[in-house]
């Protein structure tokens, strides 16, 4: 292979072995012991890059020369998380521009937006700075093009912790859902924040079980609205017989509705209400236990077919309980 080629930019590449600012450095090799099993085939440009980063990482060099190789390699590996770190070390030692660092990492996690390793060293450098401007619009960039990318995500809820920008997130989170009301992800944002700012507050629950009641009669069918409905009424007394739910649910019930998540929802409400009334079950309580039967049934052999020995299980298990307090 050429000691020559082209970087990224279209410009010739030479070898760090070929520059002669690097002839006081001797690169030092991967080590793989006597007999590597599977040796990995590095390219000579890695293979080179490396050899040097490895020489700089042995002898503690800080320098622009260091810093200039560590962006060489992360370019050939951007995963590489003791480069990065070596980078920071660089950066804090020279006393580097981190504005300008962001807006490199800001490049470089575009090209590379599910890697760990440029979202931890993008933190680390807002924390360096202590300085949140413009934080929440690059996230809210990255989640256009992916709004459901875990580490956009769990950076912006470290920043709104960290600066307590909460103001406004439960507007942006409502925009999300109204462009896509199946974003599960914003749908656990929103649960996150109504925790930490609320730690859900009576009035706040029952606002926001009203906002998922609207998005569930909005598409029945959509499992994350009925996951954080659900979510909400662990902290309401009432849990899963909390009144308002109960009759929108039977509403739809009574119209047809075979949401899987309705009928599921129907047969927990059924099993509640016995627990309820463990002793002296109503006439209510026996109707909607022989309603949950028949759903159970209704899902193990039309609607939910694929967890059909689940749906029986839960049926023998309502006949037992029933029996058993009966």
């Amino acid at each position: 292979m050429s000691d020559s080629s082209s970087d990224e930019n279209g410009s010739e590449w030479i070898f760090y072995r070929k520059r002669p600012e690097w002839d006081d450095v001797t690169p030092v090799p991967q080590e793989e012991g006597p007999r590597p099993v599977v040796s990995i085939a590095y390219g000579s440009k890695f293979k080179d890059v490396y050899d040097y980063m490895r020489a700089v990482l042995k002898c503690g060099e800080v320098s622009e020369r260091a810093l200039v190789l560590t962006q060489d390699a992360l370019r050939q590996n951007p995963a590489n998380y003791t480069v990065w770190q070596y980078r920071r070390h660089i950066l804090k030692n020279l006393g580097k521009n981190l504005v300008e660092e962001l807006d490199y990492i800001g490049e470089v996690i575009e090209c590379n937006p599910k890697n760990y390793q440029v979202w931890h060293h993008r933190m680390a450098i807002v924390e360096m700075l202590n300085d949140s401007t413009g934080e929440l619009e690059f996230i809210e960039k990255m989640l256009s093009l992916d709004p459901k990318n875990y580490h956009a995500w769990k950076h912006r809820q470290w920043v709104l912790i960290k600066f307590g920008l909460f103001e406004n997130e439960l507007e942006y989170t409502h925009q999300l859902l109204e462009d896509d009301v199946r974003n599960n992800s914003a749908w656990n944002q929103r649960y996150f924040v109504i925790n930490f700012v609320s730690d859900f507050d009576e009035k706040i629950v029952h606002q926001e079980i009203e906002y998922a009641l609207n998005a569930i009669l909005k598409v029945s069918k959509n499992e994350s609205a009925w996951n954080y409905l659900r979510g909400l009424l662990i902290h309401v007394d009432a849990g899963l017989l909390e009144p308002k739910v109960v009759s929108v649910c039977e509403h739809l019930y009574a119209q047809g509705n075979k949401s899987l998540h309705l009928l599921a929802y129907l047969v927990d409400m059924a099993v509640e209400k016995l627990q309820v009334e463990r002793y002296e079950p109503s006439e209510e309580t026996n109707l909607l236990l022989d309603r949950a039967k028949k759903i159970c049934k209704e899902l193990a052999e039309t609607y939910d077919k694929v967890r059909r020995k689940y749906w029986l299980y839960v049926l023998k298990a309502i006949e037992t309980k029933a029996n058993f307090i009966l």
